[in-house]
């Protein structure tokens, strides 16, 4: 079997994982786990390529451990069957299971009373969050343990490592390769093994240098599904970058929704920030995002990223204000609390009592609008934070003191 290099080297012990300094290390947790010959069920969760299957192995294989490993969309609940009765001959079995997220209810089903008795000690791995994505009797079976991004130090300090072993026989390879894996591996460290692998054997000579690199691949790995928690965590960074007028991080947020090509998540959360976060302090943001919409839909991408990047620079730059939507939100809490009374009989239809603003000066009169459970309450509390809303501000302070008259 041809084994891609980041299987060969798979740590056999913790002491060998690069990176996890938070769960492995003097007096960490995992590692006075192995110490005190101990295990529990656990759910190690977090990027692709940062060592998930290689703290699982290394765990089991320094313990000793029989175990079996299987993956919850691959495997069927006949194979857990076999790993359920392997584990009553052995009076005990450790089961790695990869995706444990996409685990089905009958393969749950199926291990809950064995994870509960201890028969089966499970160790999961999954990239998406737990605390979303597995059932709560599962995951309350069992500990949770993030696993961190690596540095690019420490995916060099891997590289280093695969260089030395007698995988790569022969390799030469110099700094700025090494750098240039480094840079385009986002963290990943079996993406930098594989890259350096085929490098490896499609140089002449075993001779690795930057321009093959290139010609392999270029392009930046970064960990972005659509569909998963990675790309949920950007479209929330994206949104709290603008709010808080960091014009660069949003950019960048951008840049990698654009990576994604996912222009319909931009459309909408641009749109909703012109509203929510901007408001009042800018109102004419929202017909800009529109336009901006437009010429996107035109334009297609690649040009669609300039008229994005122009409209982002000015959302994140702008004036915020929520005040008009935590004034709704206020008025609709009334509402739903039952909190609303009768509408004042002059403004109800066909009144004849009711006074029309536009026969008064500066077409306002002295009336009553709200019920009367509720005329004095005040849901708009205006911002200063911007020169449109400070003079809404104005004018409605002094509405106010004259109702008051």
């Amino acid at each position: 079997m041809n084994e891609p290099l980041a299987v060969k080297l798979r740590p056999k012990k913790t002491g060998d994982i690069i990176g996890q300094t938070h769960l492995i290390g003097k007096n960490k947790i995992i590692t006075n786990m192995v110490k005190h010959q101990r295990l529990f069920s656990m759910i190690l969760y977090g990027k692709p390529g940062i060592g998930k299957t290689s703290v699982a192995y290394s765990i089991v294989e320094e313990l000793n451990l029989q175990y079996r490993m299987l993956n919850a969309v691959i495997n069927n609940k006949k194979d857990f069957d076999v790993v359920i009765e392997e584990a009553k001959m052995y009076h005990g079995m450790v089961l790695i299971l990869d995706e444990i997220h996409r685990m089905n209810k009958d393969k749950q089903d199926l291990l809950l009373p064995y994870l509960e008795s201890g028969l089966i000690t499970l160790i999961g791995m999954t990239t998406s969050n737990p605390y979303h994505k597995i059932n709560p009797a599962i995951r309350s079976r069992c500990q949770i343990f993030e696993l961190k991004e690596l540095t690019d130090d420490e995916v060099l300090m891997g590289l280093k490592r695969a260089i030395e072993s007698p995988y790569l026989s022969g390799i030469v390879i110099d700094d700025e390769a090494l750098h240039h894996i480094v840079t385009i591996s986002g963290g990943d460290l079996r993406s930098a093994y594989n890259l350096l692998e085929v490098a490896y054997y499609s140089s002449e000579d075993f001779h690795v240098t930057s321009t093959i690199i290139k010609d392999i691949n270029n392009k930046p790995v970064f960990f972005h599904d659509k569909n998963e928690d990675g790309h949920y965590d950007v479209i929330s960074a994206f949104q709290k970058s603008i709010r808080g007028s960091d014009v660069n991080a949003a950019l960048h947020y951008l840049a990698r929704l654009i990576e994604a090509e996912d222009l319909d998540i931009i459309y909408r959360r641009m749109t909703v920030i012109a509203y929510e976060d901007i408001g009042l302090a800018n109102p004419s943001m929202g017909p800009k995002v529109d336009a901006c919409i437009n010429a996107c839909e035109r334009l297609g991408l690649p040009e669609a990223r300039i008229p994005l990047a122009t409209t982002v620079v000015e959302l994140s730059l702008s004036p915020k204000s929520n005040s008009a939507h935590i004034a709704l939100d206020m008025a609709l809490n009334d509402i739903r609390l039952g909190n609303v009374g009768n509408v004042p009989s002059h403004v109800k239809t066909n009144s004849k009592d009711y006074k029309y603003p536009h026969d008064f000066p500066n077409a306002w009169v002295n009336q009553q609008y709200l019920p009367d459970k509720l005329k004095e309450k005040k849901y708009y509390v205006p911002k200063t934070t911007s020169k449109y809303e400070t003079s809404l501000k104005t004018v409605y302070d002094h509405i106010e003191r004259n109702k008051e008259c």
